[in-house]
């Protein structure tokens, strides 16, 4: 299993290596790689799709430090790096768009070819001058509760809410194994620490052609918030799954697929 180190973790990633542009997909909080399998077999013929697990998910190591949305960044950089990857395509669901605006931040988007941001609000904090954000005080509250004192029922009731549809038991089987590998610990911590993350500021200033992605059916993050994404980001283009909840790659991934080929063949 490919490995690389990065700064004490092991971090895990899948790689198709194929010849191609190198596209790299980034999971969200507490998910893995494994999200992204229907893009790995679709796309990884013709693209080198390279998928990490973030530090403490999925098979990486399970390290109790740096559990941050800029360490997210500076992982997935050192990982570019290791691998010799030029002229990336990054592709970001839920967290993940934030590791990339974190990447993008710290690093610039010398090395980046585009960007895909899949259903993420720039703040997952609810505020008076930001209704689209996920959580307010109570709520992210509740939920580091739950996660320290009930984990297995929040993570069944997260599944319901990112499925379009009630999923199948042996979907909910393997989407529960996968998002309870982080410990409880790091669950709690990279959450509160993406809760807290307002990467508004940024938008307008992104130069690399942007791909704002959702779904319709999504009962985490409102439409609105990619809408009001796309419009920040200049000449971004904003497409609406509308058969998908949280995750558009797994309930409609041929569509899915089509437009992530169109969108880098379209690209100058």
């Amino acid at each position: 299993m490919p490995r690389v180190n990065v700064r004490g973790c092991e971090l895990y990633y899948e790689d198709s290596q194929a010849k191609g542009e190198a596209v790299v997909f980034v999971h969200g909080v507490w998910m893995s790689s494994r999200f992204f399998r229907h893009q790995q077999l679709a796309l990884g013929t013709r693209y080198r799709v390279v998928i990490p697990d973030m530090r403490g998910h999925g098979r990486s190591s399970q390290v109790p430090v740096g559990h941050t949305v800029p360490t997210y960044a500076r992982d997935l950089h050192d990982l570019i790096e290791a691998l010799q990857l030029g002229g990336v395509v990054l592709v970001g669901w839920s967290m993940g768009c934030m590791v990339i605006w974190d990447y993008l931040l710290q690093f610039g988007a010398q090395n980046v070819r585009a960007i895909v941001l899949i259903d993420q609000s720039p703040c997952d904090f609810k505020s008076d001058d930001w209704p689209f954000g996920a959580f307010d005080l109570a709520s992210i509250t509740a939920i580091m509760n739950q996660v320290q004192t009930d984990r297995d029922g929040f993570v069944n009731d997260l599944i319901s809410l990112m499925a379009a549809d009630v999923p199948t038991e042996a979907t909910r089987q393997w989407m529960f194994d996968e998002v309870t590998r982080p410990s409880e610990a790091i669950a709690s911590a990279i959450l509160f620490d993406q809760t807290m993350r307002d990467y508004r500021p940024m938008l307008e200033h992104i130069t690399v052609p942007s791909l704002v992605v959702c779904g319709g059916k999504d009962k985490l993050i409102p439409v609105a918030a990619s809408e009001h994404m796309a419009h920040q980001i200049p000449g971004a283009k904003h497409l609406v799954f509308d058969n998908s909840g949280h995750c558009p790659f797994l309930d409609e991934p041929e569509r899915f697929n089509e437009e992530i080929d169109q969108f880098i063949q379209s690209l100058p």
